[in-house]
């Protein structure tokens, strides 16, 4: 069922940090990845709206990259405050939605929509993480190259070494190779929460309980700088649903992600760039 925009909703850019950091804190869990953009590198390329009703109180917001290819939009709070950004601030011709099911209902008059995938968002902290020991070392820059090599992906769609520098990544080799590893998304240490991604473990060497290894490293560094971990998980995934469970993660909420086109746009044109750059990097443990 589509949702309208509320008469009453006044919609509207905002650049201001306190009140879409304000905004966010409301469910930081589910906000994680929003915060990590907040402060993040790429900050200057994300734009933010937020919906008022008439009291003057926040009810919505979104959040959207610029790019050149479908970017993410991510989506909070009322459906209709979400329709009444969408309808008149934030109008991404082709989006990568990242929402629940009750703010998608906002787009559906607005957007074609691709098939959902179905993903969880799980969280650790402090008091619930169980450490999972192995032999996981930090990557630094100079892995790089093995890094991507392990992720299968070629020089164009590579990552610089500023992703290793930045971030958190931890590995296990095998006779020298690396076989695992794991890394984040975010960090945001002011907002006092990180995201835990780019999970991988080569086809020859899972079973081994490797991506634990290295997934247990990488939390257990990233909640000695903040109190709350989280990370998406494909909801199907069993085994790996279970992986983080046994280092503590327990499930937030469900989300949707899914591609977007607005109705009115010229998604055909769009399309061989979107199959191109259909996210080939590692989203989760495998």
């Amino acid at each position: 069922m589509a949702v309208a925009a509320s008469s009453r909703l006044r919609a509207r850019a905002v650049s201001d940090r306190g009140a879409i950091a304000a905004f966010l804190r409301r469910d930081r869990i589910y906000a994680a990845y929003a915060l990590g953009d907040l402060d993040g590198p790429n900050r200057s390329r994300v734009a933010w709206a937020l919906a008022h009703d008439d009291a003057g109180q926040a009810t919505a917001l979104a959040m959207h990259h610029e790019g050149l290819v479908p970017q993410p939009l991510f989506l909070m709070g009322a459906p209709d405050g979400c329709r009444a950004i969408l309808e008149g601030v934030l109008k991404p011709r082709d989006a990568y939605l990242q929402a629940t099911e009750l703010q998608e209902a906002a787009l559906r008059d607005l957007y074609e929509l691709d098939s959902p995938l179905v993903m969880l968002r799980m969280a650790v902290d402090r008091d619930t993480f169980t450490p999972f020991a192995g032999p996981a070392d930090r990557l630094t820059a100079l892995d790089i190259d093995d890094l991507n090599r392990l992720y299968e992906l070629g020089f164009r769609g590579g990552f610089p070494a500023s992703v290793v520098e930045d971030g958190v990544y931890y590995g296990v080799r095998v006779r020298g190779r690396l076989v695992s590893a794991a890394g984040t998304h975010a960090i945001n240490a002011r907002e006092e929460v990180a995201v835990v991604g780019n999970v991988m473990t080569h086809v020859d060497y899972r079973g081994h309980d490797f991506a634990k290894m290295v997934t247990s490293a990488v939390t257990a560094d990233l909640l000695a700088r903040v109190p709350d971990v989280a990370l998406n998980v494909h909801a199907d995934n069993d085994p790996a649903v279970a992986a983080y469970a046994r280092l503590g993660y327990r499930t937030h909420c469900q989300l949707i992600e899914r591609l977007a086109r607005r109705r009115a746009g010229g998604w055909g044109l769009m399309r061989p760039i979107r199959e191109a750059m259909r996210f080939p990097w590692p989203r989760e443990p495998k």
